[in-house]
């Protein structure tokens, strides 16, 4: 079944890809950029020291326009995201049987509600698959046996989520990027252990 793996190059995603390809599914791993920054190279990295199939998708930077319009409204990032991984996932529904992400338990954003991934299933005759089950520990043990990780401060040139984007767009508004997106630490794939 031809999937799409939503990939930022970080060990969630990673994981995801490699569950679903140990199961036989056809993996594609997609990262989205919008012609804001070019968000991708760190995925793009990820995914070929990994062995998978990468594709860019370029969507309509109206999307970002109006998720980062909300986050300035809000200050505060869960609306504008969510929208931006809304409107990502029916897009990649019209193209794939399968959709993933490294969503998983403890995760506030992105994140569909169960309602609405039973819509999406429904209307659009797809499968959508997450690692909501499965906690931060888990992940991070499971990743820390299957990758060589990279650990840094969170920034624009090491990893391709939406955020990324979104930080561009804000420093461009003249916006205080570290009032809404607080420093963390980010992990990204480097390779198989």
């Amino acid at each position: 079944m031809k999937t799409a793996v939503l990939y930022s190059g970080g060990k969630d995603s990673s994981l995801m890809a490699v569950i679903l390809d140990r199961l036989g599914y056809d993996v594609e791993l997609v990262t989205i950029n919008f012609g804001v920054f070019d968000s991708t190279i760190p995925a793009r990295q990820s995914a070929e020291n990994l062995g998978f199939k990468h594709k860019v998708l370029r969507l309509d930077r109206g999307i970002l326009d109006d998720a980062v319009d909300m986050i300035i409204a809000d200050e505060f990032p869960n609306n504008g995201i969510n929208h931006i991984h809304h409107m990502v996932i029916e897009y990649l529904a019209d193209e794939y049987d399968v959709i993933a992400d490294g969503t998983r338990r403890e995760d506030r954003i992105p994140k569909l509600k169960q309602n609405e991934i039973q819509s999406l299933e429904d209307r659009k005759g797809v499968q959508y698959v997450n690692l909501t089950g499965i906690g931060y520990k888990t992940i991070n043990d499971t990743s820390e046996r299957l990758f060589k990780l990279q650990k840094a401060q969170s920034n624009i040139h090491n990893s391709s989520d939406y955020e990324m984007e979104i930080r561009v767009l804000l420093d461009e508004k003249g916006q205080s990027i570290n009032e809404i997106f607080p420093q963390h630490i980010q992990s990204r794939v480097i390779g198989w252990k």
